[in-house]
């Protein structure tokens, strides 16, 4: 076997593409397993990622006022029990450490909500404290039972966790739909993955909370993935936390709250969505390295070294690589950044030089074109932000066509089957969406969309009367 045949990927995306995917994120260098059971390794080009969409969102919620600030790992098992659905909801997925001194046992947090609000219990007096915008980048770990899967399903993941307090609830609630509106900013014009904003039904809504929004995805295979939440959790944490403030009449008040989450999933989701039977496609937006630069010489070598730095340096408000590695052959280094998903490769060679141009190689089409140097920075950021958009457009088809409407239970059968993202009417009932989970083999209710017809029909299972149309589907 070549060190280039080891190099690629040898499953075909359309053939197996759990193991495709997996792949493709190892030999991408975003991630590897790590020793210990159900946790991962984030590489160099992984977190690389991971910053870029830190830095976007970072700067989009400290628009909206929101400061980060940082709580403890550990939660003494006490807070979970105060806000009982809570609790229930996360029992399964928490791991546990003995402080043997204080006879005190602590989880290590899945969610911050309860460690935070005994805080602000601390922190909030007076309507003049409100509202309080907090957020935190951390590490949270949930004891996953089920299979794991890199980005997608680990034991130990990366997110962000917003905490608010307003005074009322119409400022709560408008501001958990506005945390939503920018998730799917930056899904949709950073990582050009299109998503469906919608409220999540009874049965999949976030523990201890009022009502929980979502935006989802879809990928190629056909499962759909919450690409983050925003939830307004009402008065139930504020009551079990004893977080109250006095208004300005001087009377003791109930605050309302919402919390809102992304995580590292993101980066599988990326991957999945765009990526391809060569490794990873990346949109420029996101990608570690924009451009990479591979000089060809047999000889005058000095003379293509020299041309090929003179264009990095023009191109210095990129992300820039010059290869020129003396012991890998070009068309080896084209297989090697194709692999990591860099957006635009530049080839030079003697002709080039005297012709004073360069090869410009997209990676999401292969298309390639011959670029003046003079006009090489215009051509390159028009470009770029043709990838961006081609990615996104091409992701947009795939999503809605694959989204279909059932009126009738058969129906509904045969699309969840074929990987469809289905929309149907539905009473609401948690015993009925138990029941279509059960015959589907696993389809849950992804989201109520927002927007919603004037007229709802009969539940497509029990043919009860519906509340509202919702999309069903199989999901990570």
């Amino acid at each position: 076997m070549t060190k280039q045949e080891k190099l690629g990927i040898s499953i075909k995306k359309t053939e197996d593409f759990s193991q495709w995917y997996n792949e493709v994120v190892i030999k991408g260098e975003l991630a590897d397993h790590s020793m210990i059971k159900g946790f991962m390794i984030i590489k160099p080009r992984g977190y690389a990622i991971w910053e870029k969409i830190q830095h976007n969102f970072d700067n989009r919620i400290k628009k909206l006022n929101v400061k980060n600030a940082y709580f403890p790992l550990l939660i003494p098992e006490s807070f979970f029990k105060r806000e009982a659905e809570h609790a229930k909801g996360f029992a399964p997925e928490l791991a546990w450490v003995m402080d043997e001194e204080q006879k005190e046992k602590y989880a290590l947090r899945p969610t911050s909500e309860t460690i935070i609000y005994d805080s602000y219990s601390k922190w909030i007096r007076s309507w003049r404290d409100l509202p309080l915008r907090l957020n935190q980048w951390c590490n949270v770990l949930r004891w996953e039972v089920k299979q794991t899967k890199l980005f997608l399903r680990t034991r130990e993941f990366l997110w962000q966790e917003g905490h608010c307090v307003y005074e009322t609830e119409e400022e709560c609630e408008k501001e958990a739909k506005i945390y939503l509106e920018e998730y799917k900013k930056l899904c949709q014009e950073l990582l050009a993955i299109p998503v469906i904003a919608g409220e999540k039904t009874e049965k999949e809504r976030f523990a201890g909370a009022k009502r929980t929004y979502t935006v989802e995805a879809l990928m190629p295979d056909g499962k759909a993935l919450q690409m983050g939440t925003s939830h307004n959790l009402g008065q139930n944490f504020a009551k079990a936390f004893n977080i109250t403030y006095l208004d300005k009449s001087e009377r003791k008040q109930l605050p309302w709250q919402n919390s809102w989450g992304i995580s590292t999933r993101l980066i599988g989701a990326l991957v999945m969505v765009h990526s391809d039977d060569k490794g990873l496609v990346l949109p420029p937006k996101v990608a570690p390295t924009t451009i990479v630069i591979v000089p060809i010489y047999f000889e005058d070598k000095k003379k293509i070294i020299k041309k090929a730095n003179e264009i990095k340096n023009m191109l210095k408000n990129y992300e820039v690589v010059l290869d020129d590695r003396d012991d890998y052959r070009p068309g080896w280094k084209y297989n090697e950044w194709e692999l990591k998903g860099v957006p635009l490769r530049i080839e030079i060679g003697p002709k080039d030089v005297a012709k004073k141009q360069v090869v410009l190689v997209r990676r999401d089409n292969n298309k390639k074109e011959f670029v003046k140097l003079t006009q090489l920075d215009k051509k390159i950021k028009n470009t770029l932000e043709d990838i961006q958009n081609s990615l996104f457009n091409k992701a947009k088809k795939f999503l809605n066509s694959n989204i279909v409407e059932s009126k009738n239970w058969n129906d509904f059968l045969k699309y969840i089957k074929n990987r469809k993202l289905v929309k149907a009417n539905f009473c609401g009932n948690i015993k009925c969406e138990d029941e279509i989970k059960d015959k589907t083999d696993g389809a849950t209710s992804r989201l109520i969309p927002f927007q919603q017809p004037k007229k709802i029909g009969k539940c497509i299972k029990c043919n009860k009367e519906g509340k509202f149309l919702v999309i069903f589907g199989k999901a990570y």
